[in-house]
């Protein structure tokens, strides 16, 4: 017992010296720098606090084999069902023709010209994809219902780029940030009170799905099609260009006024079969898993494919730079520069057997 005390009383003493060795430097040191990159965490940590160093175990991840490989394992259906069953809500949809029933000084050109432009300042500003693709979608909700002159069509798009940034960034710009990029076209009272007008006329209703959220799922099981058409040696390669080319493809077509008949769903899954075809234009880019868990068949993607080709190929939206020149850096494998065969056989769009 008097040997347990003795240990307890040294163990004590210890800590207490520890806990003196650090300054107060150190210690507001240690505090300040608590927020730091999560893939620095555990070198910061060692360098901060060497006394604090801890010991772990490698854990080898085990992958049951009822479990879903493509994400969330046993919600994923549940997730995408309600993903769908979002999309579709008259709420979170535009009008897909209300540049002719709803605006008067806008066109179609127009409005390519400012999401090519907004490419260019999510790039500016680092900000993620799911941002960009949230703006351009308030921008046509907004449009949907508001009657807007062209120029004040900017401000629409700035503000809208400033609510998608509070909704998903961690550090978004700052209202000057947005006034600056326009050249101080804009007050910052005007894009705060834009602001408001969007935020007012979508009742707040921010969150809805975009193409990200259904590509993400099946990238992932064109990536495993792909293990299977092809050898070993070049599957790492194609699956991070199927990849890029997945995100280049979708945001060309958020640079198409006639895609916005399409839903994001559609989108994704048109996408991913252009992907394919582009990648490996021998073998049919269509399957029966990408079938099941899209939910569309390849004859339902025709028309939103052969879109989409279009805009790959320049022959819509061709003056609009901005993404081409995003997707020819060596970062994402420079996949606008890929060739493809200039159409697609009609056999890739019939059902499969």
């Amino acid at each position: 017992m008097s040997q347990c005390v003795r240990i307890t009383r040294l163990s004590k003493k210890r800590s207490a010296a520890e806990a003196d060795s650090f300054s107060d430097d150190e210690d507001s040191s240690f505090i300040s720098n608590r927020r730091v990159v999560l893939g620095e965490l555990r070198n910061s940590a060692a360098v901060e606090n060497p006394k604090r160093r801890v010991k772990t175990k490698k854990v080898k991840k085990v992958v049951h084999e009822d479990e879903d490989s493509h994400m969330c394992g046993p919600y994923v259906s549940g997730i995408y069902e309600y993903l769908h069953q979002m999309e579709v809500e008259p709420k979170r949809r535009p009008l897909p023709n209300y540049l002719e029933k709803v605006q008067k000084d806008i066109s179609a050109n127009m409005r390519g010209v400012l999401v090519d432009w907004l490419v260019e300042v999510a790039e500016e500003y680092k900000l993620g994809s799911e941002t960009l693709y949230l703006s351009i979608s308030y921008i046509d909700r907004y449009l949907s219902l508001n009657t807007i002159a062209r120029k004040r069509l900017q401000l629409l798009g700035v503000s809208s780029l400033l609510i998608a940034s509070k909704y998903e960034e961690i550090n978004p710009p700052n209202v000057e940030d947005f006034c600056y990029i326009t050249d101080n076209t804009y007050t910052k009272d005007e894009v705060v009170k834009m602001e408001a007008d969007i935020l007012k006329t979508l009742k707040f209703e921010m969150g809805n799905p975009t193409i990200l959220a259904f590509l993400r799922r099946l990238t992932i099981i064109a990536q495993e099609r792909c293990k299977l058409v092809t050898n070993k040696t070049k599957t790492q390669a194609l699956n991070l260009q199927l990849e890029f080319l997945g995100c280049y493809l979708a945001e060309l077509s958020l640079l198409d006024y006639s895609c916005l008949k399409f839903l994001p769903s559609m989108v994704a899954a048109s996408v991913v079969f252009l992907a394919n075809f582009i990648l490996l234009p021998d073998s049919n880019p269509w399957c029966a898993e990408l079938q099941k868990c899209s939910g569309y068949k390849s004859v339902d993607l025709k028309e939103c494919v052969l879109t989409i080709h279009d805009l790959y190929f320049g022959r819509r939206g061709g003056t609009l730079v901005s993404i081409r020149d995003k997707y020819k850096q060596n970062k994402f494998k420079c996949v606008a520069s890929l060739s493809s065969p200039p159409e697609i056989p009609v056999s890739y769009f019939e059902d499969l057997c």
